[in-house]
């Protein structure tokens, strides 16, 4: 990879690579700027090499006249709530996401804690292009006020927003194995758990930030989960990604839930709560499992679809006044508690689902709307990925073809999404079908197609 990613979901890099000091500096002092040089709330999701990027973010930002509410290893959804409940003019949350260890990045948020749009970004990019930033004098550096109890804050945010029955959650008494891959969600997790009377088992909880597997909460990299789950006995194994914006779920036998139903769960909890009524939505990205659909219908509600990132789907809630929302990759938004990714509030939402439900979490998934999700990927590098989407388009243009986030074909039996992707170097196919054999077959076929002579 030659060059640092740009996108909606601000920038990422390698660090030592296409990550260096002079990039944090850049980008930080532009958002400075950007921000017209109030303050500015700041963590990182705990990659041993985010304290240092970190340091050079809360530096630049003082050079440029900001003060920093320092708020440590903490998730996202954190920085994100005291960003909202304050007087900053803005965050920055130093993170990769679910990317390797190597990898590293800046997360920009504006005033409300939501992350910037396109617009913004554009503005921003702007700014650190023209490569001129202009410090303060001496004596009018920011100053650095460290935010002690934010992660109890933010518990404390979710269980008062979701209308949920805390004492029948606890009454369950959950068993529950934890993996937080050693990031920010190590203390959160047990933390929230612990308030609504489960039982914890931590198996990746240390928060020195030092991965002890590739952090992508994704089947292969969670077999100790699933070990635990089994050892320990547990109804519930839980999965967050380094910043604790993504849940991924195993059931009580040790198995994968479905990265894709934990935004499913979340839309039957919360329209379950609600009384039917006109209007009542949902809103998903274009690669999200048609099971919320399916669900949704149950309740006499609709869903509608976003292009991929957070932020595509904040603003279409918004624009819909939608009560629950996110992404199949393990992304849950509930605006009553904050327009952003959470898997606190998932958590919180799965489990008020399987106390309604009343068994246990492999019999909930059961009654759940049945299908199978195959992702491919494909290296960027000489690839030509519009001649990829054209061709995609062309070969099926009989079918609903949806190009607002490269292209998406929905058949009667599946659909198939084909896109670069905002954080990595690659382009993903996605499908979705009843069966296993039917969806890997739509893969096969649509890649084959659409992949033909495109380096």
């Amino acid at each position: 990879m030659s060059s640092l990613i740009r996108s909606i979901s601000g920038i990422r890099g390698i660090v030592g690579e296409t990550l260096l000091p002079e990039t944090v500096l850049t980008y930080v002092s532009a958002f400075a700027e950007w921000s017209g040089g109030g303050p500015v709330v700041l963590g990182y999701d705990g990659r041993p090499h985010g304290r240092i990027l970190t340091g050079l973010a809360r530096g630049a930002l003082q050079f440029a006249g900001c003060d920093v509410v320092d708020c440590g290893v903490v998730p996202t959804p954190t920085v994100q709530l005291v960003t909202e409940h304050s007087d900053a003019r803005g965050g920055i949350v130093v993170t990769a996401s679910h990317n390797p260890a190597q990898w590293n990045g800046l997360k920009f948020l504006g005033p409300d804690g939501v992350f910037l749009d396109a617009a913004a970004n554009a503005e921003l990019f702007a700014l650190a292009d023209a490569g001129q930033r202009t410090s303060v004098s001496w004596d009018s550096l920011g100053h650095v006020h460290v935010r002690a109890g934010v992660l109890e804050e933010h518990i404390d945010r979710v269980l008062a927003a979701a209308p949920i029955d805390l004492e029948a959650i606890r009454a369950r008494r959950f068993r529950v194995a934890v993996d937080a891959v050693n990031a920010s969600g190590s203390r959160i997790v047990p933390m929230l758990l612990t308030r609504l009377g489960c039982e914890v088992y931590p198996v990746a909880c240390d928060a020195s930030g030092v991965f002890p597997h590739t952090p992508e909460p994704l089947p292969e990299n969670l077999v100790s989960l699933g070990e635990a789950v089994r050892q320990h006995k547990a109804d519930l194994g839980i999965a967050v990604d380094p910043d604790a914006d993504r849940l991924v779920l195993f059931t009580e036998e040790g198995v994968p839930f479905g990265e894709e139903y934990s935004i499913t769960t979340a839309v039957d909890a919360v329209f379950g709560m609600l009384a039917p009524r006109d209007g009542l939505t949902a809103v998903v990205n274009l690669s999200t499992t048609r099971a919320v659909d399916d669900v949704a219908a149950r309740h006499g509600a609709r869903v509608l679809r976003s292009p991929v990132g957070e932020i595509n789907v904040v603003q279409m809630m918004k624009e819909h006044g939608a009560v629950i929302g996110g992404e199949g990759s393990g992304g849950i938004i509930m605006p009553a508690v904050h327009a952003g990714r959470d898997s606190l509030v998932g958590i919180v939402l799965v489990l008020h689902a399987l106390v309604r439900h009343g068994g246990t979490a492999s019999a909930y998934r059961a009654s759940l709307p049945q299908y199978v999700i195959r992702k491919s990927r494909h290296s960027t590098d000489g690839l030509d990925a519009a001649a990829v989407l054209e061709r995609a388009a062309a070969a099926y243009a009989k079918e609903r073809i949806d190009t607002r986030d490269g292209v998406r074909i929905d058949f009667d039996h599946g659909w198939v999404h084909l896109r670069a992707s905002n954080t990595e170097p690659i382009m993903r196919v996605i499908a979705e079908a009843p069966t296993a054999e039917q969806a890997d077959a739509l893969v096969t076929v649509v890649s084959a197609r659409a992949f033909a002579q495109g380096r």
